[in-house]
């Protein structure tokens, strides 16, 4: 069982509309909703892949209930919270495929309901094979629960990867996670490099054993102890890209458990990603284009020894 956790959940709404344009009103063509947040998009895809997956993080208000009922192919260890779970909405115009986020804020969550989500998470990491940390804290959460969570899983022997940003990602490294998944942006935040290789090796330095960067359309580039890599996509795909960085996350997490080499599954982690930027839906990735890319991404790199 992969177990993945949204602290920040939500409920993402997607709406069509044939031309997205300031001051204007608009008529949506099509709404679509699904369970969002990072975690929740990781564990959809990894459910797709095959894979048994346990959610876990915070569920509350009339929102929370929609999320909830929302959810298949997975297995349901939401915490409850007395707050309402955020919304996301992402506006697709039709004429360009291009997407614009409205992002909530989260619920605030006492400190009561935060024991109640560690004690359960402990639990839960006990029967795991790997954990997913992903998405933002909501308010109420410290800013060093991601090192606390990392620490629990690694005392359990579980591989943690870890999606984050900030000062929760900077306290979370030095808790030494199996694997972390930055956009460019936050690992420069991160490492204070804007070269992704040289800051792939300073985050390895800081605490996280293998590193994957995600360059956006320019696919990605990997530190671990086993080599170093760029991994790239056939072409520039335009699209929604909402949940591509969440899909790399899953084809990163896959490759984990199935013990793939880092060449297949960074393959799989960028056509995955390409598929979601295909789809129509946030957060859920195009089969058919999944499968026609994954042998056409191309991996270049070296091994190294550890």
């Amino acid at each position: 069982m992969i177990l993945t956790v949204t602290v920040n959940t939500a409920l993402d709404v997607t709406y069509r509309v044939p031309a997205l344009l300031p001051h204007a009103t608009h008529r949506v063509t099509e709404v679509a909703e699904r369970p969002g947040g990072k975690g929740l998009n990781v564990a959809r895809v990894l459910a797709a892949l095959g894979h048994e997956v346990t959610v876990t993080g915070f569920a509350g208000g009339p929102t929370g209930r929609v999320v909830r009922d929302l959810l298949t192919g997975v297995t349901d260890a939401l915490v409850p919270c007395a707050a309402p779970t955020r919304r996301t909405v992402a506006v697709v115009d039709e004429r360009t495929g291009d997407a614009t986020q409205f992002n909530e804020p989260g619920p605030v969550v006492t400190p009561a309901e935060w024991s109640a989500f560690q004690e359960a998470y402990e639990r839960l990491v006990a029967g795991a094979d790997a954990v997913a940390l992903c998405g933002s804290l909501p308010p109420g959460v410290p800013v060093g629960a991601y090192a606390g969570l990392v620490r629990t899983a690694r005392a359990a022997g579980v591989p943690v990867l870890l999606d984050t940003s900030g000062e929760a990602l900077r306290r979370a490294v030095a808790a030494r996670p199996d694997l972390i998944k930055p956009n460019a942006d936050e690992l420069a935040e991160l490492t204070g490099s804007h070269e992704p290789l040289r800051a792939t090796q300073d985050a390895r330095r800081r605490g996280a054993r293998s590193v994957v960067a995600s360059l956006g359309p320019q696919g990605l580039v990997a530190a671990t102890p086993e080599g170093r890599w760029r991994a790239t996509p056939p072409a520039c795909l335009r699209g929604n890209p909402t949940g591509a960085g969440d899909a790399v996350s899953a084809g990163l997490l896959s490759g984990l458990v199935e013990g793939l080499p880092w060449p297949r599954t960074l393959a799989r982690a960028v056509a995955l990603s390409a598929a979601t930027v295909l789809s129509p839906t946030a957060g859920d990735f195009d089969r058919s284009a999944y499968e026609d890319l994954v042998g056409r991404v191309t991996v270049t790199g070296e091994v190294t020894a550890a």
